[in-house]
């Protein structure tokens, strides 16, 4: 008589609960970087906004915008005077959305040193976790509606390279779920896919105006107004 190889049904049972403990770990792993990735949005978004707040505060002027800045920003004699006009867009050759960020850093209202250049980089400019450049300024470039632009107004910027299943799970928690409406909406800017659909629902099923979820999209902005 021959003996018969194979596994017994108690062995294929425990290869399958190891398995399917591999495959959940896996999965729990997944669940947990998506949620430190939305965290870490939230708070970049949210810190900078408080810095924003707090420079208007104590300067009675915008970041950037500040016509005063090398005479009342502690360590700045070699910062960009602003021309106080109550926007953050470009005062001559200064473009004031990246003096804005040397600004806030030397009075102390977000971290990290950063030294005025007309070039946005990581040296003048913080960048998302998905280390893209951000933006804070005054204009028009994100989805409003139906429209392509909605009303100008001070926005920051997340930058692109952002997956629109992360910044729906971020809009869920931080405002409507939309990236149409509310104060966080989709925004073009560093090269974010503008295409029909791409980063949320142009038609009325789902909701207009929803992140892309079920079948996200890599990259994808948003901008927090002001």
């Amino acid at each position: 008589m021959r003996k018969q190889s194979g596994f017994t049904l108690i062995e294929i049972a425990i290869v399958l609960v190891i398995i399917g403990l591999l495959l959940g770990g896996v999965l729990k792993g997944q669940e947990l970087i998506t949620s430190a990735r939305v965290r870490n949005l939230i708070s970049n978004q949210d810190g900078v906004k408080a810095a924003y707040f707090g420079f208007l505060d104590r300067y009675r002027a915008l970041p950037g915008d500040y016509g005063a800045a090398i005479a009342n920003i502690p360590n700045c004699a070699a910062c960009q005077n602003g021309d106080n006009n109550g926007q953050i867009l470009v005062f001559g050759a200064i473009l004031e959305s990246i003096s804005a960020w040397e600004h806030l850093s030397k009075a102390g209202f977000i971290t990290g040193s950063y030294i005025y250049n007309a070039v946005a980089a990581s040296t003048n400019t913080p960048v998302n976790p998905y280390g893209v450049l951000v933006q804070l300024i005054y204009d028009n470039a994100y989805q409003d509606g139906a429209a392509a632009t909605g009303p100008i107004r001070h926005n920051l910027k997340t930058g692109n390279n952002i997956p629109s299943d992360i910044l729906a799970e971020v809009d869920r928690k931080v405002d409507d779920g939309l990236a149409t409406g509310g104060q966080l909406r989709f925004s073009p800017f560093g090269g974010a896919s503008n295409a029909s659909a791409a980063c949320f629902s142009t038609t009325a099923s789902p909701t207009l105006g929803t992140w892309q979820s079920a079948t996200p999209t890599a990259n994808c902005g948003a901008t927090t107004l002001f």
